[in-house]
């Protein structure tokens, strides 16, 4: 199936590792450009170099209130146009609800929640008919993560402010959506099974509770987070997508 992204223009968060590059690389790889965003400058640059010629890389926070209006800039100074963007953002510190320290809850909500916020804010001032907007979040949304309460607390906002804007931009022809992973094979959920002091036995443990029986491929949340930002999901707004290898138990 044609993606139809061939000369579309996005804008990509988070995308030096983990679950932004792989949506940025899946969305060059399907003829896209792309301007992807990391906090060090070395790695931007470097991942953009690795992706080729259609693919920007800058250093930016998301806790930074010039930074959407900036990548925004770039990608019509570089591209031409802006049809969408991902927005994702690192995982905040780990913990259980009385370790977390006011600071960390604050640079948590000024990075993953506000900082978000304002990305898609003026993402829907720049876009036209046609546009998408898209959130990596988590399956915590729906299930919360022992050890994560910080996550646990600010995903499921965004998801409810991601619902908010997609009724309000719908009747403009711009959409959005959330993509919900769960054990996807990246850095972070590494880290997050070596918290438990036997990284292969929590690994183990983890995989069997999924029906799937293994951990998701980062090219696999890529592909999924392609399609949903791409014309061939026209018709498609508002919803959360779990990409977690039926790890949910709802429907």
């Amino acid at each position: 199936m044609d993606l139809e992204l061939k000369d579309r223009v996005y804008v990509v968060t988070g995308a030096t590792r983990g679950l932004g590059l792989a949506a940025a690389r899946e969305l060059v790889a399907d003829g896209a450009k792309v301007v992807l965003s990391g906090r060090d400058e070395e790695a931007a640059a470097a991942t953009a170099a690795a992706l080729g010629p259609k693919t920007v890389g800058l250093a930016a926070d998301n806790s930074d209130p010039g930074t959407a209006d900036r990548l925004i800039a770039t990608a019509r100074a570089r591209f031409g146009s802006f049809d969408g963007i991902l927005i994702s953002v690192g995982g905040p510190p780990t913990g259980l609800g009385a370790d977390n320290t006011d600071e960390q809850w604050r640079a948590a909500f000024e990075s993953v929640f506000l900082g978000a916020v304002r990305l898609a804010r003026t993402a829907a001032a720049e876009l036209s008919e046609g546009g998408v907007i898209g959130f990596v979040l988590s399956g915590s949304v729906h299930e919360p993560i022992p050890g994560l309460t910080i996550s646990n607390s600010l995903r499921p906002g965004l998801a409810g402010f991601a619902k908010s804007l997609s009724v309000e931009l719908g009747p403009r022809g711009i959409r959005v959506i959330g993509l919900l992973p769960a054990r996807i094979d990246t850095d972070r959920v590494r880290e997050l099974d070596a918290l438990s002091g036997d990284a292969d036995t929590a690994r183990a443990r983890n995989s069997a509770a999924i029906p799937l029986r293994r951990y998701g491929r980062p090219e696999e949340f890529g592909r999924a987070a392609a399609f949903l930002l791409s014309p061939a999901a026209s018709y498609l707004t508002g919803i959360m997508l779990p990409v977690d290898g039926g790890s949910r138990h709802g429907f």
